[in-house]
């Protein structure tokens, strides 16, 4: 007798997948749909975040289901002797861990809320491991037959809650749904994962914390928000004697504003000091690269405005994995890892001395770009009204947050437009929505709204602009400048007749110079 079917094969390939792929890629809701078929339940193009969010997926459901009928089947064929080789054995155990994984999401994601809720809760004993590893056991415990993975169960339940972890922090904190989100989410998961989980799962999870992530993106779009989701998901080892895990994962991330702070203070506050190192310094003092465990991560936020004599001491501790206090000699060890971010240009601070080339090859092994709210806009214009009610509803709570969004959005349509192009990012929009709650008004700098000349050409610049309207808007505006269709025409290549059918008077008088 065989162990697997050839549809229960494919069925279990197809949760091998599953179980692998990136969770916030397309991929994920095809792998869905191909394992689900007509049962499959129709939903985004790719995971995020909704206003109005449901308490549960139902194809998660649904996959939850099959996956334990499947395990449930082979096991008992398992038992009775079925004929099975290394592939089938490995997809059975695959399609187990899939099961598994999905039974304990939810008592993982109660975990997370209480170690939240309760500072200090996460450093304790996690009671339910024993029933997980009863239920480990019970699938892959068969006389004869020998699975990996019941001999690393510990390292299978900090990988579940690591998981587990980062989905939540990802998911939670970097919402929207323009593809340029949904990009965002996956890059910020292969930081976490790299692109291919089993080699995480291998090994690779050891060796995470030596690599430096550089976040790039203009100011206010959320660049610490994707260090804390990186920083706060990183792999605890979890001690099967003791239940507990290695670190409360709350207690491990040290941001530090580089921007905001002295270069003594600097100093201080990633190296520490001893007794009288400069005035001031009257004790003893451990900096963020000493408490910082194995595990832990330190944000460097404005990466380009360290000094130059620091930039020397941070390449050195990425280099050689130790430093100095201030004022001592004896070198210490830093386990954990570095995230730093910055919304420079590193190529020109480069280029003008400003930034060593050296620490910029060590801090670019691992690159993400947060876009621009207007790059979100451009890509689903109709992510503001979801991005309004989150942040609406972080600033008067769920009562009041869909009429203030309304009042809102309102404000914006009639005043700002739809093309106004937010240089302030989700900061302004969070700005914005202060405003209108205490005002009832918003009016950002002139110097910062958008010209009609600057928002044809970033129409343009989106391909947001048929062939019959690029072309109506370019001759309105070249004929604003020359104020002659035969010299437009012949700037152009067109008949001066074609010119003047398509000017737009209505356009007109905005684009001449005198407008903006």
């Amino acid at each position: 007798m065989a162990l697997l079917t050839d549809t229960e094969r494919d069925q279990a390939i197809a949760l091998a997948e599953l179980s692998y792929c990136n969770p916030f890629l397309p991929e994920r809701i095809e792998c869905e749909r191909e394992i689900l078929g007509s049962k499959f339940v129709e939903t985004d193009s790719a995971w995020h975040k909704r206003s109005d969010e449901e308490t549960h997926r139902p194809n998660i459901d649904l996959l939850t289901a099959v996956a334990e009928d499947l395990a449930d089947g082979l096991r008992k064929r398992l038992k009775k002797g079925a004929d099975s080789d290394s592939m089938d054995r490995t997809l059975y155990e695959t399609v187990v861990l899939y099961f598994l994984y999905n039974k304990y999401g939810h008592t993982f994601f109660q975990y997370i809320e209480q170690a939240y809720g309760s500072p200090g809760a996460a450093a304790g004993p996690v009671r339910f491991y024993d029933k997980f590893e009863d239920d480990l056991r019970r699938y892959l415990a068969i006389p004869g037959v020998r699975f990996a993975s019941l001999d690393e169960s510990g390292h299978l339940f900090a990988c579940f809650f690591q998981i587990r972890r980062a989905f939540h922090h990802i998911y939670d904190n970097i919402i929207g749904g323009s593809p340029q989100s949904a990009q965002l989410r996956a890059a910020v998961w292969q930081s976490v994962f790299t692109c291919d989980m089993r080699r995480y799962r291998r090994g690779v999870y050891r060796r995470m914390g030596d690599i430096t992530t550089l976040i790039t993106g203009p100011s206010g779009t959320g660049k610490e928000l994707v260090a804390r989701a990186i920083g706060l998901s990183r792999y605890v080892p979890f001690d099967t004697a003791q239940k507990t895990f290695a670190a409360d994962f709350t207690d491990c991330f040290y941001p530090v504003n580089l921007s905001a702070l002295s270069p003594t203070l600097i100093e201080s506050e990633l190296f520490g000091h001893t007794k009288g190192a400069f005035t001031g310094a009257v004790k003893d003092r451990a900096g963020f690269f000493e408490v910082c465990s194995p595990y832990g991560s330190v944000f460097l936020d404005e990466i380009g405005d360290l000094a130059p004599s620091i930039q020397v001491k941070l390449l050195r501790v990425l280099q050689t994995r130790t430093f100095q206090r201030i004022g001592d000699i004896k070198n210490r060890r830093f386990g954990g890892k570095v995230i730093v971010a910055t919304n420079r240009d590193m190529e020109k601070e480069m280029q003008e001395g400003r930034f060593r080339e050296d620490l910029y090859y060590r801090i670019c092994s691992d690159i993400v770009r947060t876009p621009s709210l207007r790059e979100q806009l451009l890509g689903a214009p109709e992510q503001l009204e979801n991005l309004l009610f989150f942040i609406t509803r972080r600033v008067v709570g769920d009562e009041e947050a869909e009429a203030l969004a309304a009042e809102v959005r309102r404000r914006i349509d009639e005043h700002l437009g739809p093309n106004y192009p937010w240089p302030g990012n989700v900061r302004e929009l969070e700005q914005c929505v202060r405003n209108v709650m205490v005002h009832r008004a918003y009016e950002p700098p002139r110097t910062r709204l958008a010209t009609p000349r600057q928002t044809f050409l970033d129409s343009v610049d989106a391909g947001q602009l048929s062939a019959d309207e690029l072309l109506k808007q370019y001759c309105t505006l070249v004929y604003a400048d020359t104020g002659s269709y035969q010299e437009t025409a012949r700037r152009l290549g067109l008949d001066r007749r074609t010119v003047k059918s398509r000017i737009d008077p209505a356009l007109l008088s905005q684009y001449r110079p005198s407008s903006g």
